[in-house]
């Protein structure tokens, strides 16, 4: 069970700053490339186990602070701060457990019902690389250098999540290359080969975010959260039928709503919608 409470001020790694209705996450060890020890861990769990209750979020923005978006694992003792994983006395149930805490963030990122935007600068190696890979999208500074870092320091290229989410994202010949050479792929091959939706200056990466974030801002609560929900079931469908049967079900849902009918009249009027959640 968590320590931490639901006051977001709590947080040591992370910054969190919410803008009406979109967080904006930093991963805030800058000093260490943003690697991810045991207190990002729980932190990052935490926070999104949290937006399930909180319908006020539409959108989630993650980044990195500093010069990474974040280097995967903090493999050393630094400062005396606790590092993600310590297995010099583990067993193998205590190293499941470990290796969970970890894994357990990008199904959470994949439950829940906001969006998740990721600004990808600089490295984001092995555990950021799977952050990057578990957001519903993905925007690159020119700095970006992404990697399956896992399979160079003795383990399997698989590992929290990458070998499900890469292939689908890049196709099985691209992911098999990274993920059993452990290859770093940069910002123009990863725009080439559909990793991330567009390439800007690193300095253009925020200004750039505020643009999708306005988009999917403009458009109805509800049918924004069934549409991610969709669009992870069909990932996964057995049929064509089945993925229709899901999108047969939200647009009914949706038309029972207020917003359709405020998106219908909008629309007539040629006027921005205004959607109240309803």
């Amino acid at each position: 069970m968590s320590s931490l409470t639901s006051d977001a001020h709590q947080y040591q790694t992370l910054q969190i700053s919410r803008e009406g209705a979109v967080d904006w996450v930093t991963l805030n060890r800058p000093e260490h490339l943003n690697t991810l020890n045991h207190r990002m861990t729980e932190e990052l769990g935490h926070y999104f186990d949290s937006l399930h209750a909180n319908p006020r979020v539409r959108l989630v923005v993650l980044r990195g602070a500093g010069t990474a978006f974040c280097a995967g694992l903090d493999m050393r003792d630094s400062e005396g701060e606790e590092r993600a994983f310590d297995l010099e006395s583990a067993g193998p149930a205590q190293r499941l457990v470990l290796q969970r805490r970890i894994s357990d963030i990008v199904i959470r990122m994949r439950r829940v019902p906001q969006p998740i935007i990721s600004l990808v600068h600089g490295p984001a190696c092995g555990g950021g690389f799977a952050l990057a890979l578990a957001s519903d999208i993905r925007i690159a500074g020119e700095s970006a250098r992404m990697n399956a870092a896992f399979i160079r320091i003795g383990l399997s290229g698989c590992d929290i999540g990458v070998s499900y989410f890469l292939p689908r994202l890049v196709g099985v010949s691209v992911a098999s290359e990274l993920m059993l050479t452990g290859r770093f792929i940069k910002a123009d091959r990863a725009l080439r080969v559909g990793l991330v939706s567009e390439v800007v200056p690193d300095e253009q990466l925020v200004e750039l975010a505020k643009t999708y974030v306005a988009d999917m801002l403009n458009t109805a609560p509800l049918g924004l959260r069934l549409t991610k929900e969709c669009l992870n079931i069909s990932v996964d469908a057995g049929s064509l039928e089945a993925a229709i049967a899901m999108e047969d079900r939200n647009q009914v849902l949706c038309t029972l709503t207020q917003d359709f009918n405020e998106g219908i009249a909008a629309f007539i009027e040629k006027r921005p919608p205004r959607y109240s959640n309803t």
